[in-house]
């Protein structure tokens, strides 16, 4: 085991921690927790989950074409993927508080964008706005919060992160309904008027609520080794930051999040082209939603005693079965509503493993940077995950063929993410 300096470190200096130290409160964190628990939940609701409930009666309104209303709003995932470096590099600097807090702010100006969009191309400058805001205010950044303000204590971060993705999970469950009930009262202008007034809420929050001491972490675990502690309280020694194994990480992370991200936005059209009625797609799809939930209890104490590669394997394991298995299966009902389920168990636990891949090999240090450039790269190959979708089936001939060649997919991550570590993990 590293032994402690000799020599004193300054605050935000690769420094080594005990493990009596390694487990000290940290003030404000069950507030910060709390605070980023409710303004994931919104911001998710307002700025993702509105959308594909509001597109059609926009395209309606306005006559404006679906595929460019969709082209807008993977526009927006792109630049979120693209902002998110830059977002990352300034939380490791000078702590998420002042950028969440202008994100938000962009956000609200980015949803009064859209409802006052008198054109398509100001619609597409809107959606360009919402991108930047949602590099700033989705997960991201509070991975990169959290994380930095649990520093060495893994346990205390998985659970934090838990915390936040549990609340955060149901934002779909929230405000799908919700947008849709105001929509037939309001139509889609003044919903998103309602919504950017919801989203308001998170501007003070923020402000108030991500107040707790933040060290820079980018200047941690620069050259030393640090020891960590991992979900069990164990000691946990950090390797020296690898450069290719940490492009292989991300790599590998995002051909298995495009495979996790692609099944379930064309899990319907797959159940309704095999028969199934739009509600019955509904329920199963809302099943996997609750999948997703338990799957992100299930994560701490199951995953606790695998390393990071071996959790992170057994995961893209589970996308592998799951989509492979939809891809053959599509009856009966009860058997679709289970292999929703449990695939939205893996879908939960991916986005855990995604929050700690880099954290859990290298460290803090520089893990804003380091998480936006993993999370960028898993959210633009995301964007596109509709027209894929769409397009495989096109020229395969079925939605069964596409979930075939996803969990193919899923399965050549398998071959890279092995090479993506060193002997520690």
């Amino acid at each position: 085991m590293t032994q402690p300096p000799t020599t004193g470190a300054s605050v935000g200096q690769a420094r080594l921690v005990s493990p009596g130290t390694a487990f000290t409160a940290v003030p404000g964190l069950s507030r910060a927790v709390a605070v980023l628990s409710v303004t994931e939940i919104v911001s998710w609701g307002v700025l993702f989950y509105a959308f594909p409930v509001l597109a059609s009666s926009i395209s309606a309104d306005e006559d404006w074409p679906m595929v460019s209303l969709v082209a807008a709003f993977t526009v927006a995932l792109v630049v979120s993927g693209a902002c998110g470096i830059w977002v990352g590099t300034r939380i490791d600097h000078v702590g998420p508080r002042a950028i969440m807090t202008a994100g938000s702010m962009l956000a609200v100006m980015a949803v009064l964008a859209l409802a006052t969009a008198p054109t398509l191309s100001w619609f597409f400058g809107a959606w360009v706005l919402a991108g930047a805001a949602m590099s700033a205010t989705l997960y991201a950044p509070a991975f990169a919060a959290v994380t930095g303000w649990s520093g060495d204590d893994a346990r205390r971060r998985v659970r934090s992160l838990t915390a936040i993705t549990l609340i955060a999970g149901l934002a779909s469950t929230v405000f799908a309904p919700l947008t849709a009930f105001l929509l037939v009262h309001l139509g889609w202008r003044d919903t998103y008027l309602v919504l950017a007034g919801v989203l308001l809420v998170t501007v003070p929050l923020h402000a108030w609520g991500l107040r707790p001491p933040w060290t820079p972490t980018s200047s941690r675990s620069r050259g030393t080794p640090l020891e960590q502690h991992d979900e069990r309280g164990a000691p946990a020694e950090i390797e020296h930051f690898d450069v290719r194994a940490f492009s292989l990480l991300v790599v590998a992370m995002a051909m298995a999040g495009f495979a996790v991200y692609a099944v379930v936005i064309n899990f319907m059209p797959l159940l309704t082209d095999n028969g199934l009625t739009t509600g019955q797609a509904a329920t199963a799809l809302g099943l996997g939603g609750v999948g997703q939930v338990v799957g992100r209890v299930f994560y701490g104490p199951a995953f606790a005693r695998l390393r990071p590669t071996a959790r992170a394997s057994a995961t893209v394991v589970g996308v592998v079965v799951t989509s492979g298995a939809l891809a053959v299966w599509q009856s009966p009902f009860v058997l679709v509503c289970l292999l929703s389920f449990a695939s939205g168990m893996v879908r939960g636990i991916f986005t855990l493993i995604q929050a700690t891949a880099v954290v859990d090999r290298w460290g803090v240090g520089d893990i804003g940077h380091r998480n936006g450039i993993l999370t960028g790269a898993i959210t633009v190959v995301s964007a596109f995950a509709p027209w894929m979708g769409a397009v495989l089936a096109a020229v395969l001939g079925s939605y069964d063929a596409t979930f075939a060649v996803l969990a193919g997919l899923a399965a050549a991550s398998l071959l890279v993410l092995p090479r993506a570590r060193r002997t520690g993990a």
